[in-house]
């Protein structure tokens, strides 16, 4: 079933029933399936931006991969612009029109390349050019997109700043002209100052180009800024996917209860009658998750049937999807 708030329009991109394990060692010649992404369906329409958030190890990241299939999916499948990601030659389509700028700029950069050759080197693997010049144009086109100097082409990246490093790694994704970017935490790792920079960029970017984001982060206020609609993970699970303002104003699952209550408000007035909604207890291990539902645990709500059994990701309202078996007494 596709997840996406206008069932009128095909989406770029169509995630069915995602699920990715990894087989972890936990004794003698014994493992264990690490449930990392469990069950997974949503769409994304082309243009938008969908931001997807959770705590850290809820699977937000091994999403972005396994749509690109830099993770072979254990079950489910990936549609793109209608058409299913299954072969190897559908996966070398696929990363023409799809890429990734990943969270860390210092260690997704190779030190012994120049900057010159980090963004040239999907243009070197997919032949996307047909001389040194159109090359070296393209390149020095793609560094002037994200504020980089052409003086610049000839150094490494241990030479520049976290901003200018992620840069870097924003004008490679751009290189093959995608139609889709798996932006993961782009903007954890840099200082505040730089953070508004790099998102206004992604925003103007998105503009002049027609991009399609998938944006993960932590941060809620930076996913409100960026997004169109916001969906919410937990331990592996979507147990929440709606309009950004409706989800910011009118959450519905308990877990994006207690995220939104977090959200610093600059007005004190309001700081003051806002309401904290502290969680007890701490993550469960996906190793160990629990039965049911993921968040019962920590869940005030709780009742012996949310241990018993997953609720059914249902729409609520126009476009508004929650997981919760109580959902209509909250």
């Amino acid at each position: 079933m596709s997840v996406t708030s206008d069932k009128n329009q095909q989406p770029l991109v169509d995630v069915l029933h995602l699920k990715q394990y990894f087989d972890i060692n936990v004794g003698a010649f014994k493992s264990k399936p690490l449930k990392a992404v469990d069950d997974v369906s949503f769409s994304i329409r082309k243009g938008e931006t969908l931001g997807l958030v959770g705590e850290s190890g809820c699977g937000k990241t091994t999403v972005g991969r396994s749509i690109l299939h830099l993770y072979r999916p254990t079950a489910g499948e990936v549609v793109f612009n209608g058409s299913l990601i299954k072969s190897k030659n559908d996966i070398n389509e696929l990363r023409k029109k799809a890429t990734m700028v990943f969270q860390d700029p210092y260690s997704s950069l190779n030190p012994r390349m120049t900057v010159s050759d980090i963004i040239g080197e999907p243009l070197d693997i997919h032949k996307m050019y047909t001389n040194r010049q159109e090359r070296s144009e393209r390149i020095l086109e793609l560094m002037d997109r994200v504020g980089l100097n052409s003086e610049h082409a000839s150094r490494y990246a241990h030479e520049f700043s976290g901003g200018q490093r992620q840069r870097i790694g924003i004008a490679r994704a751009l290189a093959l002209k995608p139609e889709f970017i798996v932006c993961d935490e782009p903007v954890s790792a840099l200082d505040v100052s730089i953070q508004a920079q790099v998102i206004n960029m992604f925003v103007e970017l998105q503009e002049q180009l027609a991009l399609t984001y998938l944006f993960i982060a932590h941060d809620i206020l930076v996913v409100r800024h960026i997004s169109d609609r916001i969906a919410v993970m937990y331990l592996g699970k979507m147990v929440e996917l709606a309009n950004a303002a409706e989800i910011y104003e009118h959450p519905f699952h308990p877990y994006t209860r207690s995220l939104m209550s977090a959200v610093p408000q600059p007005d004190p007035k309001v700081a003051r009658a806002n309401k904290r909604i502290a969680l007890t207890g701490d993550i469960p291990s996906p190793l160990n998750a629990p039965s049911g539902c993921p968040f019962r645990t920590r869940c005030s709500y709780a009742t012996e049937h949310c241990a018993e059994s997953m609720p059914e990701f249902n729409e609520v309202s126009s476009g508004h999807f929650v997981a919760c078996h109580r959902v209509n007494e909250l």
